[in-house]
């Protein structure tokens, strides 16, 4: 990133905006300074996010992120930041104490799609909604129609199509709230498979 004029060889200081390779630079770094953290109280991608059980904890987690980054002679903007929420938006999810949830925004968006009328349409469409896949029971066997519709040749929208476009909607206004795991609770392995689908269920209690 450096560059040479008439008065000499500069560099930047920070990093610049535009630059492609700037968000895997920033994440390798975050990796290396929080490293022995993540996912034990911090995650990093695009933000830092800092989690805890109680007030009390999340007070000296916050005091070692802010210790390392000041190590590292690194700065967060005040204005940028949010402390000791009880609810955060983070990568189109909406984390809360009981656990996570989808985005009521991107949901509204699924909700209000108009029909497909191109195969570029339905992609997004079952793009916004595969992001949220896990929070839908046999996402994959109930959208197949939809998807079929996706081989080369085969857009031809059909009343079936409409009825599982609809159910689909529907499915994903009335999506669960996900738990978080306990660490310290057994975990439960449920699979299935037939003749058109297969599927996994990791639960609790």
């Amino acid at each position: 990133m450096a560059f040479k004029t008439q008065h000499g060889l500069w560099e930047f200081t920070v990093m610049p905006f535009g630059l492609t390779n700037a968000p895997t630079t920033f994440q390798a770094l975050m990796h290396q300074i929080f490293g022995p953290h993540l996912r034990k109280f911090v995650l990093v991608f695009y933000d830092i996010l800092v989690y805890s059980a109680s007030l009390l904890e999340h007070l000296e987690h916050l005091k070692l992120v802010f210790k390392l980054l000041t190590e590292h002679r690194l700065y967060a903007k005040r204005s940028k930041c949010s402390f000791a929420q009880e609810q955060v938006e983070y990568l189109g999810h909406v984390i809360i104490g009981d656990g996570v949830s989808t985005n009521r925004d991107k949901v509204e968006a699924m909700v209000n799609w108009p029909k497909p009328s191109s195969i570029k349409s339905l992609r997004g469409f079952l793009g916004l909604t595969g992001y949220y896949r896990r929070f839908i029971q046999s996402y994959a066997i109930i959208c197949k129609p939809l998807t079929s519709l996706l081989k080369k040749g085969g857009f031809i929208w059909s009343i079936e199509a409409t009825i599982v476009f609809d159910a689909l909607k529907e499915t994903m206004s009335r999506a669960p709230v996900l738990a978080l795991p306990d660490f310290k609770l057994p975990f439960v392995v449920e699979v299935d498979a037939s003749g058109w689908g297969v599927g996994a269920m990791l639960s609790q209690k």
